[in-house]
């Protein structure tokens, strides 16, 4: 029976991408993304192949059919038709509107969107994602490479793979290129966030903090040295997370996307009783100084802009660099290296066990973060 148009605009999305049958060949094919792309089945020499003949509802049920009868007509004078399947730009875009619910922050989304646009669509994006070799997809990457944009070159690669990924996984294409070209491209050697190493060095940096005249802005980077969580982590801190002598973060507000517990010392909950006076009526525990009712993150430069004004240069320290302040000075101090790992909330190799160890270790970790708090104390009162 061939499709309506009501039948068209009503097709919803479904787990798994699927067909609805129009006739002499053309179909609407559902993405799991909830995209429709009309298609045109059809054979020639022999061989059975399909071509995208639009995207619903830019190209309507009758629009799509005139197409159809016009790749008919060719066929019938033998003209070869272009057999292009679907681009890779077609399945980046139903990749990134899937990814995208799983990605909390707006700002993260418009950054991969951005990736994409600027670094990968323009080169390959036209291209039938089933044709693409990995000999095509290098000069991508060399080009970032170049330019020294190791970053954003780790980022893409990431992304590609995924998109090609999710290319097999919906019947698109057979495989992943970007595999093929592991090594072909010498990544530098991570560079750690610069932070103060030493414990003298440690202790003035306390103690210049304690310094700082901005109530709010002191009290957030206090609780980020004695936490050691990530920028964003502190900035968006809620006051709903705290449990007694517990900070719980959602899935949704960690990098690793895994639920994470941050056992509060002693000190870490002065400091959060001291700035329950100051932002407790509002959200967050450290708002934006431009939202008086507290329901702002404080701004991402904040705490670097601190940071500069205490005369910390970006080679001497930056807001990510109390966190290998604490992973040097307790590795050096002889903490187990799987307690410090779990409390930096580094992703677990095993994918199975990393989905439930988000409280592995708290007994030890409680310990380990009292230590830490108390010898920062004694850093604070040397120095």
């Amino acid at each position: 029976m061939p499709l309506s148009e009501t039948k068209a605009k009503s097709a919803k999305a479904k787990d798994r991408r699927y067909q609805i049958s129009d006739s002499d060949g053309l179909y609407l094919e559902v993405m799991t993304s909830g995209k429709k792309y009309w298609r045109f089945r059809y054979v020639q020499n022999g061989k059975r192949n399909w071509s995208t003949v639009g995207e619903y509802p830019l190209v309507g049920l009758q629009e799509a059919r005139e197409r159809r009868n016009g790749l008919r007509k060719k066929l019938m004078d033998g003209t070869p038709l272009d057999s292009k399947g679907t681009t890779f730009r077609e399945v980046a875009l139903e990749w990134a509107d899937a990814h995208d619910k799983k990605i909390a922050s707006e700002k993260d989304r418009v950054k991969k969107r951005n990736r994409m646009d600027s670094h990968l669509l323009p080169f390959i994006g036209g291209k039938d994602i089933s044709e693409i070799t990995a000999q095509e997809i290098l000069p991508v990457f060399q080009r970032l490479a170049e330019r020294g944009n190791f970053e954003t070159l780790s980022r893409i690669r990431s992304i590609t793979s995924q998109i090609f990924r999710y290319g097999v996984a919906t019947g698109r294409c057979s495989g992943d290129p970007t595999y093929a070209l592991r090594g072909a491209i010498i990544m530098p050697k991570k560079r750690h966030y610069p932070s103060p190493k030493k414990p003298e060095e440690v202790g003035m940096l306390m103690r210049a903090i304690d310094a700082y005249p901005h109530d709010t802005v002191r009290c957030a980077m206090q609780f980020s040295a004695l936490t050691f969580c990530r920028p964003g982590e502190i900035r968006k801190a809620e006051w709903s997370e705290i449990s007694g002598d517990e900070w719980h973060i959602s899935e949704k507000k960690m990098k690793m996307r895994r639920p994470h517990i941050v056992p509060l010392s002693r000190q870490a909950i002065d400091v959060l009783e001291k700035t329950r006076q100051l932002t407790g009526h509002g959200r967050y525990i450290f708002p934006s100084n431009r939202d008086p009712n507290g329901n702002r993150p404080m701004s991402d430069s904040t705490v670097l802009v601190a940071l500069r004004a205490m005369g910390y240069t970006k080679d001497q320290m930056t807001p990510h660099g109390f966190r290998s302040m604490a992973s040097t000075l307790l590795n050096e101090n002889g903490f187990n290296s799987d307690w410090i790992e779990r409390q930096l909330a580094h992703v677990e190799g095993n994918g199975v066990r990393a989905a439930y160890n988000y409280a592995e270790y708290l007994p030890e970790r409680r310990k380990m973060m009292q230590w830490w708090a108390s010898y920062l104390d004694k850093l604070r009162e040397e120095a």
